[in-house]
Formats: structure tokens, sequence, C-alpha cells
């Protein structure tokens, strides 16, 4: 049953993967997905001491046929070439005021039915406003500060606390490893590492040039505007991390007193049922319990020299409300 297992989760991947590429009215480039999951796949799989010979046949491939694949993922230029897309909006942005013409002809080498759809698509996510008909017609980008202006508007916003969770849970990284991690260009990983620096929250251990980052807590504050990167992130492999703890316990059976593991609870409830606040409301006080924990732990640990060797105890509570219709209709 492991690849039906493998296929089940792919597809909750790729549901989660679609939804956050287009999260606040943005169009996210995708076209080099496909070959960073074939790279981390393969990189994982090597270090797990998978040879490349039986990597190349788990791909299905030949051996020569993989290591071809590799070499071009690897030797890849990191720095991506923005989608037609985004590179209309910046056109937009940098312009004000435009006539069609005008992007007909700055774009004239892109495919013209492309190029309208995503004219289209950009006016109907309200990033950018249309005027006039035919030849007439001009477009404006929203700004910022304007009413109704979508979240996309600031895509650049959460990279340093993502940066932040990523040292957290995988420092000490140095900068050719968050490099690879992030995807970020040097010089703007060189930028959100000097704010994190100066702020506190990563510090810089070692000399040039084998400095590495590590961080010794994370926040992201309930209800911020900002960060939600970062805790999509951390929610996301505080879960991965679980259930390769279970893995490697290779089937143990779990019980009560198990402190490695996870379970999904499913609770049905409806309008005037007696259990359906408390049921609701579970996630605010699992919550408001584990703050209290974490202060009173903080606490202790301020006043009491950490050792090198410690456990961290990482717990994911998780809450959402599916809305069920079991008359034939499709639920919401």
């Amino acid at each position: 049953m492991t690849i039906e297992l493998i296929h089940a989760i792919v597809r909750q991947t790729t549901i989660l993967i679609a939804q956050l590429a287009t999260s606040g009215g943005w169009r996210a480039p995708l076209a080099q997905v496909a070959d960073q999951v074939f790279q981390d796949l393969a990189t994982e799989l090597e270090r797990q001491g998978v040879s490349r010979k039986v990597s190349a046949d788990m791909f299905g491939m030949g051996l020569r046929t993989y290591q071809r694949k590799m070499r071009r993922v690897t030797d890849a230029v990191i720095e991506r070439r923005p989608s037609l897309w985004e590179a209309v909006l910046d056109y937009l942005r940098r312009r004000g005021i435009t006539s069609r013409a005008e992007i007909l002809r700055e774009f004239a080498d892109d495919d013209d039915v492309l190029l309208r759809a995503v004219l289209f698509d950009l006016c109907d996510r309200r990033l950018v406003f249309q005027a006039g008909q035919g030849t007439q017609t001009v477009y404006r980008a929203v700004s910022a500060d304007e009413d109704g202006a979508p979240g996309a508007l600031r895509s650049g916003e959460g990279v340093d606390e993502l940066v932040w969770a990523i040292v957290y849970r995988e420092g000490p990284l140095s900068r050719d490893r968050l490099t690879q991690q992030t995807h970020l260009d040097t010089v703007e990983l060189e930028g959100v590492l000097t704010r994190l620096v100066a702020t506190g929250q990563i510090e810089s251990i070692g000399d040039e040039p084998n400095v590495n980052y590590r961080a010794g807590n994370l926040y992201v504050h309930l209800g911020s505007p900002r960060g939600w990167e970062a805790a999509v992130f951390d929610h996301y492999q505080a879960v991965v991390k679980t259930v390769l703890c279970r893995l490697r316990e290779e089937g143990a059976i779990p019980t009560v007193l198990d402190q490695v593991g996870g379970s999904t609870y499913t609770l049905d409830v409806w309008p005037g049922h007696p259990l359906e606040h408390h049921a609701c409301d579970t996630l605010s006080r699992l919550r408001s319990s584990l703050v209290e924990l974490r202060e009173r732990v903080e606490k202790y640990n301020a006043d009491h020299q950490r050792p090198n060797t410690y456990t961290q105890v990482v717990t994911y509570v998780g809450q959402c409300l599916i809305p069920q219709d079991t008359g034939g209709n499709d639920a919401a």
C-alpha cells in the first residue's frame, strides 16, 4: 500500500501548492517546481543511502538519463525568469496609465492569446483597472493604498519571517544552504539575513567565510497580517516531522502514553447540538494552555544555561470546519 499512500499524499500536497500559488489573487510562477521536486527527492534518497542506480530505477529512468537530468537541474540558474503575469503587472506599476497598444508593443514577442488572458486575469483579480473599449482601452495597476487592493500587492512581505522560521527549524545553516532552501538570490538573501541579525531574531556564529545562522525562538503573532507564510511552513514541517518520527519506529503500535505520534479527531455537530460550541472552541482552549506552558518553559530557560544537547517537544494543533451535506448536494 506504500505507493497508494504516496499518491494520496502527493494529491493533498498539490492541492496545498495550488492554493498557495493563487492566494491573495497572486499567480506564483511554477515553472521550476517540477525540477525542484525531482532534485530534492533525489538528494533525500541519496542522503538516506539509496544508490544512484537504484534511485534512477525508482524514477523509471536509465542511469545515464538520471545523471543527465540531475546535472541539468543542479546546474540550472537559481535566478528564475519572471512569468508573463508578473512582468505585465510590474510594467503597469512602473508606467502608470498605459494603453492596450503600448502593452501589445512591449510584449510583442509573447503569445498574443496568453497576453490577453493575463490582462483579463489581472483585471479580474482587481490588481489592474481597465477603462475604455477597443483601441481606446487603457490599464492602470492598483496601488497598495487604494481601498480593496488585495494582499497580493504586498507579495514581497513575509520573506523575512519565512527565512527566520527555516533557520529556527533547520539551523544552524550556511548562506549556501539557505540559498538552496529558499531559492532567494544572493542580494535578497543577504538583505534578509542582515535585518534578522540586526533585530536579534537570528544570530550568526563563526567567522567569514564559514558563517552559519541559527535562531533560539520563533514567534508568529496570532492575527498578524505579516508572517503567515512562516506559520504555514512551521505547521507543515511539524506534521511531516511527526509522521517521520512515527515511521522510524517501524510500525510500533502506539499507546496512550506515547510521546511521538499524532491523532485526528472528527466531531460531527450542527446548529443546536449541545456540544457545538465546545467542539468549535477546542483550538482556542488548547492554544491558551500551550501558550501558558511555553511561557513557563521560557521563563525557566531564561534563568538556566541550556546544555549543548537538549530535546525539542513539538506539538502541532490544527482545526478546520468542513460543511457537509448528506442530502445529495455538494458540500460548500
